[in-house]
Order: structure tokens, then C-alpha cells, then sequence
């Protein structure tokens, strides 16, 4: 009997260590050689799975941007009153801190966005599915008569995914200008004034 192919363990294989590559030197300047030795495998090796970095780096950012979608809707699924589904959603999509992997993984590989229709595709597929994840909070919470929104529910959900995305990249750089509390108080207290409703953290 043939042995089976060892092909998709060994990209699992070369996607983790991708991943911690990029976690621990950054994206800027990673080379293959730098994915190879935390792989413990020759650059051939990994081109064999793999005929490019980029091609290595956004099988990475797909594997994050699913992860991390998953857990803020595992999160938000958890919760039945608006209210509270809205503060977990908003607390699940923050950086817990510097070394918060899954959004620091984004926020690195954000820098191939700028330059590359895949990646930017999939940063653009991150934030339309939060924004849906908002939408639907929002629609719920006034359809039940919770929230009174101040404008309609997608213009809302698109601000507080740009303010969490602005103030996550400030909580992970290396001085960071907020704290994961204070930037989750600034969403909750948009959030609060964009629904007319107390929100409490």
C-alpha cells in the first residue's frame, strides 16, 4: 500500500513556522532562509511547497484573518442581549498587547496589502466580515428596541471597525500610545453614543 502524502502536514509545518518568523522578526525584510531555519529544512525544501514567500506569507494571513474572524464570532455568539453581545465584540476585537499574535500578524502582513492585490483582498475580506458582525448587532439591538441608532447600521459598523483597527495598531507598536483599556473605553463610548444606549464595559 503507498504511504500517504506527507504534503499537507509539511505545509501546516511551513505555515507555523512562517508565522513565527514573522512574529518574531517582523515582516519587513524576512527572508526565506529566515522561514527555512525556524523550519529546521532547506530553502529547497520549503520552494517545493511553496514557490515564492509571498506565496508562503498569504497562506499565513489567511490562516490569521480566519482564526481571528472565528474567535470574534465565537465571542459575539455566546452573548443573547445586545448590549453585552456589542461590548464582547468590541473587547474581542482589540489586541490584548504587544504580543497579541493574531493581531500582530495582521498588522505585519498589512504591509504587503499596500503593494499586492491577494493580500489586499484578504485585509479587505477581514473587514468586511467584522463589519457584518457589527451590522448584525446593530440591526438586532434596534429591532428589539435596545438601541436607537444614530445613523443606519453598516455606517456605524464600518467607523467602529476603522476606530478598532486604528487603535489596535497604536496598543501593539513598540511605544504604545493606548492601553488595551482605554482603546476598548473609546469604542464602548462610541458604540454608547452611535446607539443611544448605556454600554457597560
Amino acid at each position: 500500500m503507498p504511504r500517504p502524502s506527507r504534503a499537507h502536514h509539511r505545509r501546516g509545518e511551513l505555515v507555523a513556522a512562517a508565522r513565527q518568523a514573522v512574529l518574531d522578526r517582523g515582516v519587513l525584510g524576512l527572508r526565506l532562509r529566515d522561514v527555512a531555519d525556524q523550519a529546521d529544512m532547506s530553502t529547497g525544501s520549503v520552494l517545493y511547497y511553496f514557490p515564492t514567500l509571498d506565496d508562503l506569507l498569504y497562506e499565513v494571513q489567511r490562516d490569521a484573518v480566519e482564526r481571528f474572524c472565528v474567535d470574534r464570532e465565537e465571542a459575539a455568539r455566546r452573548e443573547t442581549d445586545p448590549r453585552r453581545k456589542l461590548v464582547r465584540t468590541i473587547r474581542a476585537g482589540l489586541p490584548s498587547g504587544q504580543d497579541d499574535e493574531l493581531c500582530v500578524l495582521l498588522y505585519e502582513l498589512g504591509a504587503y496589502a499596500r503593494r499586492t492585490p491577494a493580500y489586499a483582498a484578504e485585509h479587505i475580506r477581514l473587514y468586511e466580515r467584522q463589519v457584518g458582525l457589527y451590522t448584525a448587532i446593530l440591526e438586532t439591538g434596534a429591532a428589539t428596541g435596545v438601541f436607537d441608532l444614530t445613523r443606519d447600521a453598516a455606517t456605524i459598523a464600518r467607523g467602529l471597525v476603522a476606530l478598532e483597527d486604528g487603535l489596535g495598531l497604536h496598543i501593539t507598536q513598540a511605544v504604545p500610545t493606548f492601553t488595551p483599556p482605554a482603546a476598548e473605553a473609546m469604542l464602548i463610548a462610541y458604540a454608547a453614543d452611535a446607539t443611544r444606549c448605556e454600554l457597560d464595559a
